[in-house]
């Protein structure tokens, strides 16, 4: 009887080991077990983290240079432990922490920043020129790229602060130009994971114009189809007194410009997303000559494969219909595929809002694609399950003043004003991305 007694006091005891264990594994408990371990490592780091990022924005680097970027990075990333390999895909970095068994975790930032001058007026604003497409041009980190590589090497610092507590690898890869939707490509044709091994799941975040200390995520695609596209309308150059004489190119380029749009408006779903924009048009050298050609350049954006196809095809039917009216000859189109949608996996996004909201209540919330383009969706195309998520990064006040009547627009990315507030934005970054990671890692 003793020993009868004594098995199944052994047996609930270890069926309450079972549940215990269990319930540690759940991805909210991933928070309150390790929140303020987090973030004792982030305020330990965060100094460094913040000094780093100013460097980062004032030393801009443009796509398939940024040599001097990856430096720092893989400094950073070496000093921490990690194993680095540097030059993969041209300029990137593939840095490694083994720690035990346990699943791969893949952490992506971007090395690369923007032609444009910044107009912030910050201490630490960029000032950085170099010749572009043959003229002098201002560089600027106006997308956010500086607070994912200051937040990146944050988190890979907590992580590593806290190698007692996870088991696993860590491959964190900073990777080339972003902005041109090649730098992921080139990696993964350097043979990232076949050099590396192929992770068992991916992460990636990007800066948004919300408040500091939001979260923003969703199931399915996150951000948009990209295709870029040049238009080139051949006429007959005249005086600008003689149209009659004349084929003239800039007409075509305007009608196309307007009648395009129709494509959008008459052609595509209303409830499907897709937009087409031209960005540039150029020809002639004088106002009073009727120039030869007009170049045009412009983008196509869609989640849908079948509104992708029918903006391209309708693209090109409007093209050639501008031309055959105004008896030119047949147009050159180009159509470069950029990027593919960026989809979030359901099972991984729907295992990591739980740890976010455990750690982040309200702020971290479900939003709606956004409609910009990533080249993060590389990695999902290749077999990773894979999530992208949004932190805020303005002042709280200011994005709620731009939600009343009236309301002056934040600044959003990309554009000459767009200026994070440090501090709060890269606390939120590393410890969300931390969170996720380990979340990732506990299964």
């Amino acid at each position: 009887m003793v020993t009868l007694l004594n098995r199944a006091k052994a047996g609930a005891g270890a069926a309450a080991w079972l549940l215990a264990a269990a319930a540690q594994a759940q991805p909210g408990n991933v928070a309150e077990r390790l929140g303020r371990d987090i973030d004792v490592q982030v305020e330990r780091h965060q100094a460094g983290v913040e000094r780093l990022y100013k460097d980062i924005h004032a030393h801009p680097e443009l796509a398939f240079q940024e040599v001097n970027t990856a430096r720092k990075l893989a400094g950073e990333l070496r000093a921490s432990g990690f194993e680095v390999t540097e030059q993969v895909g041209g300029t990137g970095v593939v840095a490694l922490l083994r720690n035990g068994s346990g699943p791969t975790i893949l952490v992506r930032t971007e090395l690369d920043a923007l032609p444009m001058e910044e107009t912030t007026g910050l201490p630490y604003a960029s000032r950085v020129q170099v010749s572009y497409q043959g003229k002098p041009t201002y560089v600027a980190h106006s997308c956010g790229h500086d607070l994912h590589m200051a937040s990146w090497v944050g988190t890979a610092k907590t992580l590593a602060g806290l190698k007692d507590r996870w088991q696993g690898t860590l491959m964190f890869i900073a990777q080339p130009a972003e902005e041109e939707l090649g730098g992921a490509r080139a990696m993964l044709a350097d043979g990232l994971f076949r050099r590396f091994g192929k992770p068992d799941f991916a992460f990636a975040l990007h800066s948004w114009p919300m408040a500091h200390g939001e979260i923003g995520f969703n199931v399915g695609a996150v951000t948009s189809n990209a295709d870029a596209f040049e238009a080139r309308f051949h006429g007959r150059g005249a005086h600008g007194s003689a149209p009659d004489k004349s084929i003239d190119p800039v007409l075509m380029a305007s009608r196309f410009v307007v009648d395009v749009q129709g494509v959008v408006s008459r052609e595509k779903d209303p409830f499907q997303f897709g937009v087409l924009s031209v960005g540039s048009i150029q020809g002639g050298t004088s106002g009073n000559i009727i120039p030869d050609s007009v170049v045009l350049r412009g983008t196509l954006r869609s989640y849908d494969p079948a509104v992708r196809a029918r903006l391209r095809e309708g693209l090109q039917r409007t093209a050639t219909a501008t031309a055959a009216m105004a008896g030119a000859p047949e147009p050159e189109l180009k159509v470069n595929p950029g990027g593919d949608a960026t989809i979030n996996d359901a099972a991984l996004v729907e295992r990591t809002e739980a740890v976010l909201k455990a750690a982040f209540g309200a702020k971290a919330k479900r939003m709606p694609p956004i409609t910009p383009s990533e080249d993060f969706a590389e990695y999902g195309a290749a077999g990773v399950p894979s999530m992208f998520f949004l932190v805020g990064v303005l002042d709280p006040g200011e994005v709620e003043a731009s939600r009343q009547p009236g309301g002056k627009p934040v600044p959003g990315n990309h554009s000459p004003f767009f200026a994070p507030v440090p501090a709060p934005s890269l606390k939120t970054a590393i410890k969300a991305m931390s969170l996720a990671v380990l979340s990732a890692l506990q299964r």
